[in-house]
């Protein structure tokens, strides 16, 4: 008998420690029955919803908000930069945007002046800081080889020339924003 108590001992103990750290934060939902309209309401409106999940008395998810309230509830790359970026790269169609991440990708583009030959650029805004070395543009070429589009190199010039662009477009846009 007392063998089997000493492995229940612990266990015991260890529940009750477990149960201790609730500090009394209700887990059910009675007022709202468990179809859960009140969440259901939050999101068609749009607001945030609270995850519920409390880690050893932090609640990760209000943690989450409140650091992007912080941080300018955002953006992780310089906003010069960004903006210069979409504008310097507007003229070719835009397929992905993403301002958190720093990547920009554009579709394909034709001039009009190139018949046979498109291109298509995916840029890269790296930090926070209007740097130099704060944004890489890769420019893709491809040209018509019959009824195929075959791929072929850019010039190395071409992803240099539109990256001193895009910062000579921060630059100007920084300048702008500060004479206000």
């Amino acid at each position: 008998m007392i063998q089997i108590a000493r492995p229940i001992l612990p266990l015991c103990l260890g529940l009750a420690l477990l149960a201790g750290c609730s500090g009394g934060r209700q887990v059910g939902n009675e007022e709202y029955g468990t179809d859960n309209r009140r969440e259901l309401a939050l999101r068609q409106t749009g607001a945030a919803t609270d995850s519920g999940l409390v880690v050893f008395g932090v609640d990760r998810s209000r943690q989450a908000r409140e650091a992007a309230a912080g941080a300018g509830a955002g953006m992780t790359v310089n906003a010069f930069l960004w903006r210069a970026t979409l504008d310097t790269l507007s003229f070719m169609p835009l397929a992905s945007a993403d301002p958190f991440g720093g990547v920009i990708i554009t579709d394909w583009y034709s001039p009009p002046q190139a018949e046979g030959e498109r291109f298509k650029a995916t840029a890269y805004v790296i930090g926070r800081q209007l740097r130099s070395d704060g944004v890489r543009v890769q420019v893709f070429r491809q040209v018509q080889r019959g009824n195929q589009w075959v791929d072929a190199p850019a010039s190395t010039a071409t992803n240099s020339e539109m990256e001193d662009r895009v910062l000579a477009r921060a630059r100007e846009l920084r300048s702008q924003s500060a004479g206000r």
